[in-house]
């Protein structure tokens, strides 16, 4: 993606339209979810970034934003006439505004539980919470 499109999004934008790629499917509580992670990893500053944008954007860590990906152009192009796009946008405005609670219990990595391998990194550690379909662990140092 260009950092001229990049930058046309704001942090309400960026942190809305990852949500919704990575769960627009779980409804609020999926992209709640999402963000939830997002804002943990932006509170707690390490090679993930240090603030929502970076975390967002951060090369492999939200495949959403990969071009490769079938979300890619969905998030790039969806509009608040989108009802799920305009939920996720209102919610990404109250967490920015520090009002979104956090229901993943201060988990900072998640994957989905459908898939038949679990990552490396979730070897050895519990969930903390399911949500819509993915697994949240609050219990990785990263």
């Amino acid at each position: 993606m260009t950092n001229t499109l990049l930058n046309k999004f704001s942090d309400a934008e960026i942190l809305a339209r990852t949500a919704y790629g990575e769960c627009r499917g779980g409804g609020e509580e999926g992209m709640q979810s999402i963000m939830n992670v997002i804002l943990n990893r932006a509170h707690n500053p390490k090679w993930w970034g240090k603030t929502v944008r970076e975390v967002c954007l951060k090369p492999y860590q939200f495949s959403c934003w990969l071009q490769s990906d079938p979300n890619y152009e969905v998030i790039t192009e969806v509009e608040d006439s989108d009802e799920d796009f305009a939920i996720a946008l209102e919610m990404a405005k109250t967490a920015l505004n520090g009002g979104l609670a956090d229901i993943t219990h201060g988990a900072t990595y998640y994957f989905a539980e459908s898939i038949h391998k679990w990552p490396h990194w979730a070897e050895g550690h519990t969930p903390c919470v399911e949500i819509a379909g993915q697994l949240f662990f609050n219990d990785i140092d990263a």
